[in-house]
């Protein structure tokens, strides 16, 4: 049976590919890329990163970046779902994240080991920055709270956990995505496995050399359908499955076979009640790595066919970590929404160990279900569909 039950009423996203849905809609439809060198912190290295630019002054937490970026994503989509009272509404959230505003107190370490001693400024900043506690707090929502910490994979598993709170009518609706923000910690971490690009990354390309960091916040806002209808939103977007699976295989490289990726493609497409071949195209994780991509091209083309529309949409936002299953979901249900596909940006050339390509241009969509996939350290695996056309 197919699931239409659980809307998409609200989108929200801010990263270098823009601060909204209007300004994200014009950098893809123009194939921008606005990265540069770092400037959030003093680095010796220079790779290059995609930073979000003119965050506006009232997020700007000093200190707490991540809770500035993912609450300015909060009230875009509640904005955009019509939501202004939260009140008389069970509201969860939940969101994914790595580094949680809670990495940046180097100098509270550093003045600690040298001197035994040290302002307790980063003590409470970490105490009080639990993402998705900061957001409830915030905006008032009185459901259940849970911050996932599950690599680059967390975003979309956070959206899986608020389908599961919705079945289980724990939730009127649920305030879902993830946040991150540049950071010195996991920069230097990326650099010492070799995998970052010295230009800009090329996901699926034959020459690619690796991934470039970036930051953001993407996170929708999911409903019951009687909960939007008594309110008097309706919307054309809904989630409709999730599927999960750890391979357990390397601590950061993917499994060679891609087992735990099949496993939760399947679970997602069976919990939505949809056949691989009515999937319209597929938001990859596609960074850019040799391993990653040649895994997960695999993957999708034996599932969903070599002719499957399939783009990567980290070439216009970096891997952007916690954040990017967050912002890939949101960019996914908006081609849903918008009727096309922006091209897969970095693709050149093909790689004929790859079985399929990603999309070199704009392109319309034909059919009403997507998916967008996350692959992460670990061997976590994470999946979700999505779908257009449900009755609201």
């Amino acid at each position: 049976m197919i699931r239409t039950d659980m809307l998409i009423t609200g989108l929200g996203a801010v990263s270098a590919a823009g601060n909204g849905l209007a300004e994200t809609l014009g950098c893809f439809s123009r194939t921008e890329r606005n990265a540069g060198p770092v400037t959030l912190f003093p680095t010796a290295m220079n790779y290059p990163v995609f930073e979000v630019q003119r965050l506006p002054e009232a997020y700007a937490l000093e200190g707490r970046r991540t809770l500035g970026l993912a609450l300015l994503a909060v009230d875009q989509a509640l904005e955009d779902a019509g939501l202004g009272d939260l009140c008389g509404l069970r509201v969860g959230v939940c969101l994914g994240t790595t580094v949680a505003s809670q990495l940046n107190d180097l100098q509270f370490y550093t003045s600690y080991r040298q001197q035994g001693s040290a302002p307790l400024i980063a003590v409470d900043r970490f105490l009080k920055g639990n993402l998705s506690e900061y957001i409830a707090r915030t905006i008032g929502a009185r459901g259940p709270s849970l911050t996932v910490v599950n690599a680059c994979s967390s975003g979309t598993d956070a959206i899986g956990v608020a389908l599961s709170w919705l079945k289980s009518d724990l939730c009127d609706l649920v305030i879902a995505g993830g946040a991150d923000e540049l950071n010195h910690i996991p920069y230097c971490g990326f650099s010492s496995l070799g995998i970052l690009n010295p230009g800009l990354c090329a996901p699926f390309d034959r020459d690619r050399q690796g991934l470039n960091l970036g930051e953001g916040a993407g996170v929708m806002v999911v409903e019951q359908k009687q909960c939007a209808t008594k309110r008097g939103k309706s919307s054309q977007l809904f989630l409709g499955g999730y599927g999960s699976q750890a391979d357990a295989y390397h601590l950061t490289a993917p499994r060679p076979d891609g087992a735990g990726l099949r496993s939760s493609l399947a679970r997602a497409l069976s919990e939505a009640g949809i056949q691989a071949g009515q999937v319209a195209f597929v938001n990859a994780h596609g960074t850019g790595t040799q391993d990653n991509d040649l895994v997960e091209g695999t993957v999708l083309a034996d599932l969903f066919g070599t002719d499957l529309q399939m783009l990567s949409t980290k070439g216009y936002t970096g891997h952007t970590l916690g954040a990017a299953g967050g912002l890939e979901a949101v960019f996914t249900a908006l081609a849903l929404r918008e009727g096309w596909i922006p091209a897969s940006a970095g693709f050149v050339t093909r790689d004929e160990a790859i079985p399929l390509a990603p999309l070199r241009e704009k392109s319309a969509i034909d059919g009403d279900y997507a998916v967008s996939t996350s692959l992460a350290f670990g061997g976590n695996n994470a999946a979700i569909v999505m779908g257009r056309g449900g009755k609201p």
